[in-house]
């Protein structure tokens, strides 16, 4: 699959896009957690059964499970920045019309909209990687990912406030205000990116991956209520294997599918994927126990008597701290690759949720928790996207990210079945009510320290740095930036575009195709025509030159581990020359 671009290029990148993009990722995880504090009112506030009530948060859940990588795939296509607009303005609607209703099912249409913005995350990492520096892409991709987190961490406190002291309905109204600012600043600040991917989109693809996820992480998200073994559960997922085996039969047969389930099946993807499932696992466990706990009375004698602003202002440090762990993340990652971080991460969330077991009787106890899984979650989440980054084509960021994004939500919703299913099963019934134990509490954090081995396991298998008899310099200031950027193109291409008259190109798109017809890296030539490519592996590419008013060129050259210049010649179009 290449990848050709639009007439218009991209404008240069200004310093505030990266804040701008972490911002529109931070607006869309705030509907994740928006409506935690009023959970158990729900029911009250819709005038319906509890069972009815969960479908507010069900349905946002299962529609951003669908919409991120279909978004993805959409963004390569058609520009990210075009549908991270269109993303954030769904969400606006659907907020807007939550605002409006106190009716179960207009509340869950205008929720199911909200979810469809969680594709804005694979989108602004997309952006990212197509317009930004290589010195300066880990510290903001890290950004990026963490705003998953930093979003749903600071969402809670604000949203107790709120509904503490307003009708509930202004939880919504906040949050399309949110909205309308981020898509304001996109449409300002953030330019489209010229990558495009060649192709259709993949129907029949999108609608099987839909049915396929929403027949199993309806099972998933519904099965305490239905019965883990009933009929409707037991059904609900064999069809949902069913129809995942024929959709990636089908997928497989395409030349241009939704998933590249080839690259998908590479080491480095497969593991970074299910390791995510079990990060998305752990980071949703302590949003679910340290809350409750702190608001149970002391009459229960292990609860913490605390509001619910008090509540969540003391699990806001689990959002501050993954956001100011990106820039660790980028030193560290520069000296020691993304894996170690990924490694790194997850040791820490296991010592934090092991130290929790014994943390659980005073009210700081819980903010030192909160701060030791911020800093572990911020570097695993800060991980995922440059493992994935490094191992697709750029052709494919937004496809594989939007997956990479699919299976934390997994994990996530994983996560609320069964730890809501043991709080449930441990749980004392006072006077009609079900309260909580700490029993219950100690298991669910043993689940999540279970659930960081199997993810430390499967980041073992991940590929490590390939060898070099070069020293691997950090960007940890602007000279070292300029010396590791002439180190890559010293393992690459470079030369010159010019003209029909000799001139030199300013600004024309050049592609390296790898033997397999995939795009293997691009740029844009310099205000002298002169252009550079890395070389991700020793092997045969051709390199492919194409500018507004100009005729395609390229030329075809073995990468062996030297370098020579390849300049291409627009006055030539079609031409083939070997080199």
């Amino acid at each position: 699959m290449t990848q050709t671009t639009t007439d218009r290029p991209a404008g240069r990148a200004s310093g505030a896009v990266v804040p701008v993009l972490a911002f529109a990722g931070i607006v869309v995880a705030v509907m994740q957690t928006l409506l935690v504090p009023v959970i158990k009112d729900l029911p009250q506030l819709l005038d319906t059964a509890p069972s009815n009530a969960t479908w507010v948060l069900t349905s946002t859940l299962l529609s951003g499970a669908v919409a991120t990588p279909i978004m993805g795939r959409l963004g390569d296509l058609y520009g990210k920045r075009r549908m991270l607009i269109l993303s954030l303005a769904v969400m606006v609607v659907g907020a807007l019309v939550s605002a409006l209703t106190s009716d179960l099912l207009l509340m869950i249409t205008g929720r199911t909209l909200q979810g469809f913005a969680m594709g804005a995350i694979p989108l602004g990492i997309g952006l990212m990687r197509d317009m930004l520096p290589r010195e300066k892409l880990g510290s903001a991709m890290a950004l990026m990912s963490s705003s998953i987190g930093v979003g749903g961490g600071l969402a809670l406190p604000a949203a107790a406030l709120v509904a503490q002291h307003s009708d509930w309905h202004s939880l919504y109204y906040g949050a399309a205000g949110l909205g309308v600012v981020a898509i304001a600043l996109t449409l300002l600040v953030v330019p489209e990116s010229p990558m495009r991917a060649e192709g259709t989109f993949d129907l029949p693809g999108a609608l099987g991956l839909s049915a396929g996820l929403v027949l199993f992480l309806l099972p998933i998200t519904k099965g305490s209520d239905w019965g883990w073994a009933s009929g409707t559960t037991l059904g609900l997922f064999g069809a949902s294997a069913v129809v995942l085996v024929l959709w990636g039969v089908m997928e497989l047969r395409l030349k241009a599918p939704l998933v590249d389930l080839r690259t998908t099946a590479r080491p480095a993807v497969l593991f970074t994927n299910l390791a995510s499932i079990m990060v998305g696992v752990s980071f949703y466990v302590v949003s679910l126990v340290l809350p409750q706990l702190l608001q149970l009375p002391k009459s229960t004698g292990y609860g913490l008597g605390q509001s619910m602003v008090v509540a969540g202002l003391l699990v806001a440090p689990l959002g501050l701290t993954m956001m100011f762990t990106a820039p660790v993340y980028a030193r560290l990652s520069a000296k020691y690759g993304p894996k170690f971080t990924l490694i790194l991460g997850l040791l820490i969330i296991a010592i934090g949720y092991g130290a929790g077991l014994g943390l659980m009787s005073a009210a700081w106890q819980s903010l030192v928790i909160s701060v030791l899984l911020g800093a572990g979650i911020g570097l695993a989440y800060s991980s995922l996207p440059a493992l994935i980054v490094g191992a697709v084509p750029a052709s494919e960021t937004g496809a594989a990210n939007g997956l990479n994004t699919l299976m934390r939500s997994i994990g996530t919703s994983v996560s609320s079945a069964v730890i809501g299913m043991v709080l449930a099963d441990t749980a004392n019934n006072v006077g009609g009510v079900e309260i909580p134990t700490m029993h219950g509490f100690r298991v669910s954090f043993l689940i999540a320290t279970g659930a960081v081995a199997v993810g430390l396991l499967l980041a073992l298998f991940l590929p490590g740095r390939r060898p070099s008899s070069k020293p691997q310099l950090r960007a940890s200031s602007e000279e070292d930036a300029a010396l590791e950027r002439a180190e890559q193109v010293l393992r690459g291409f470079r030369g010159r575009v010019l003209g029909a008259d000799g001139s030199p190109v300013a600004r024309a798109k050049v592609t390296l195709i790898d033997r397999r017809g995939r795009q293997a890296g691009a740029t844009l030539s310099a205000e002298d025509g002169s252009y550079a490519l890395v070389v991700p592996d020793r092997g045969s590419y051709v390199v492919a030159a194409r500018a507004t008013g100009h005729g395609p060129l390229a030329s075809s050259a073995t990468h062996a581990g030297d370098e020579r210049p390849i300049d291409l010649d627009l006055s030539l179009p079609g031409e083939t020359v070997s080199a």
